[in-house]
């Protein structure tokens, strides 16, 4: 295969121009300088490892890790990942034998490079934060959950939990610490001591940073404050309803060093699949961009990462910024910096961007002469 040389590459770190890629069976087998001695093929855009994806709930009509197995949600080469090449199936608030089923499923998926493992949203967490997640099913983590995960982790499944402070006794947050799940808080109406003990215990991300959440105020800091000057990563979704246009600059500068803001989809159903759905016994339905369920709260978000990147672009962020939030802190929260990597990766895991990061090529195919046969491009055009 010849060498391609994109008008630039994002290497995980930073996006570099004057590097070439050779692709031999299927995978990424040299990154080096470009010199015009390779004979190299151009190709427009920026090249760039697939996206990272913590909070996926749903896509292409199907659930995500419930009793009926794990799912990418629709086949990982189709629309609607556009360019997510690997995720966390996430399950909200439900009952134990639910959670137990999702175990399963996600066990039985050990194996499948673009399953992470599992996101568990819920059941722990404040009733008065609890946004779609069904009242009935909330309570105190109990031994029954840690027990799951445990069970979890020693099969080699990657956990994710997001819980409130103040539906943990003390300890329970270090004990999950110790068996290497992520402990993400969220959905709390903590106060700021609340959420500092539990980053004392090792909590290690936040949900959905502003959603769900004690609010920032000048005499209350709340979550929203703790996490701001927090040194732990916290997700954000970037679809300019969740976190207003104007906000989401601020959310990123306000962090006291790089690379603690990251972005999620929070993806639904309705993504790639029809324009409403039932969640417990309700319907969701899409208005105007917004899923919202029959109290009016939001319910997940019709969003993909494609699109968070390029608004983050939109917003003055920075094309690395947006990439690195996509990409490099995602997979570096789950102790997984291959994802960030190009270097040996499978070509169908990287994806081709166009001016802004707005736009991406087909997986599979021939993405202009220059990388004929390459099967470079896990996105599909919008």
């Amino acid at each position: 295969m010849p060498w391609i040389a994109p008008d630039r590459i994002f290497d995980g770190e930073r996006l570099q121009e004057g590097l070439a890629l050779r692709i031999e069976d299927g995978r990424v087998a040299d990154l080096a300088p470009f010199d015009p001695r390779m004979g190299a093929k151009r190709m427009t855009g920026t090249l760039s490892p697939g996206f990272v994806d913590l909070q996926v709930n749903a896509g292409g009509g199907a659930a995500q890790c419930r009793s009926d197995g794990c799912r990418h949600g629709g086949d990982r080469r189709r629309s609607p990942p556009l360019g997510t090449v690997a995720i966390l199936p996430t399950l909200i608030t439900d009952a134990p034998e639910q959670a137990e089923r999702a175990a399963q499923a996600a066990l039985a998926a050990r194996g499948r490079e673009e399953l992470l493992g599992l996101h568990l949203e819920g059941p722990h967490i404040s009733p008065a934060r609890r946004g779609t997640h069904a009242a009935r099913f909330i309570r105190p983590l109990d031994r029954r959950m840690i027990d799951l995960v445990r069970r979890l982790r020693a099969g080699g499944v990657t956990v994710m939990i997001t819980l409130a402070p103040e539906a943990v006794a003390p300890g329970q947050v270090a004990e999950l610490v110790a068996m290497r799940a992520v402990v993400s808080l969220g959905h709390s109406d903590a106060g700021f001591p609340q959420v500092q003990a539990a980053l004392a215990e090792g909590a290690g991300a936040f949900t959905h940073l502003f959603n769900a959440m004690s609010p920032l105020s000048h005499r209350a800091p709340g979550m929203v404050g703790a996490a701001l000057a927090s040194t732990v990563p916290a997700g954000l979704i970037a679809d300019g309803i969740h976190v207003a246009d104007p906000v989401i600059p601020l959310a990123f500068r306000a962090r006291p060093a790089p690379d603690l803001t990251f972005l999620v989809s929070d993806a639904m159903p309705t993504v790639g699949g029809p324009d409403r759905f039932r969640l417990y016994d309700q319907e969701i339905r899409l208005e105007a961009g917004r899923l919202v369920n029959a109290e009016g709260h939001l319910a997940g978000a019709h969003l993909v990462m494609a699109e968070g990147v390029a608004r983050l672009v939109r917003l003055g962020l920075g094309e690395e910024t947006a990439l690195r939030a996509a990409v490099t802190i995602p997979a570096r929260l789950i102790g997984r910096e291959d994802l960030a990597r190009i270097a040996g990766r499978r070509a169908t895991d990287l994806v081709r961007l166009g001016p802004g990061l707005s736009s991406c090529t087909p997986l599979g195919a021939r993405v202009s002469a220059a990388a004929s046969g390459s099967g470079i491009g896990a996105c599909e055009g919008a």
